[in-house]
């Protein structure tokens, strides 16, 4: 069930954004939108007509921090959940963790840099639709 989750990847980067499609795509994960920054994720926002389940995230975008994209996704209701993405040091990642919760985001949680599968799907189990009723 985790693997029919609708994601949108936002990544800058093109090498790490094709790396963590694929890991996604491994992973079991095939309905993905793809954007390189947060103008195209907004775009892809507004353009469909059901909230992405989940808005995997980098922090450090060009045009807008991570952390801004996930408020604006969530407020207007783009987004169900989200999960920042970066190489940032944890603490600074904590940081950014306690901010959005402080705020009410829907931030499940961070992911360092490339994603690893455990911690991924730890994160993903967390998604609000997917309690263990409906595993």
């Amino acid at each position: 069930m985790f693997e029919q989750l609708r994601i949108l990847l936002v990544e800058d980067h093109p090498f790490q954004l094709l790396a963590t499609q694929c890991l996604l795509r491994n992973y079991g994960y095939h309905d993905l939108a793809l954007a390189e920054n947060a103008e195209q994720a907004m775009r892809l926002m507004t353009q469909t007509e059901t909230p992405f389940d989940i808005l995997l995230c980098d922090q450090c975008l060009p045009d807008l921090p991570g952390l801004e994209l996930i408020e604006i996704a969530s407020r207007r209701g783009f987004t169900r959940s989200a999960i920042l993405l970066s190489s940032l040091p944890v603490n600074e990642l904590d940081n950014l963790k306690a901010q959005a919760l402080r705020n009410n985001f829907p931030l499940l949680g961070y992911l360092s840099k490339p994603l690893n599968h455990l911690e991924l799907s730890e994160l993903v189990r967390q998604f609000p639709l997917l309690g263990p009723t409906e595993k």
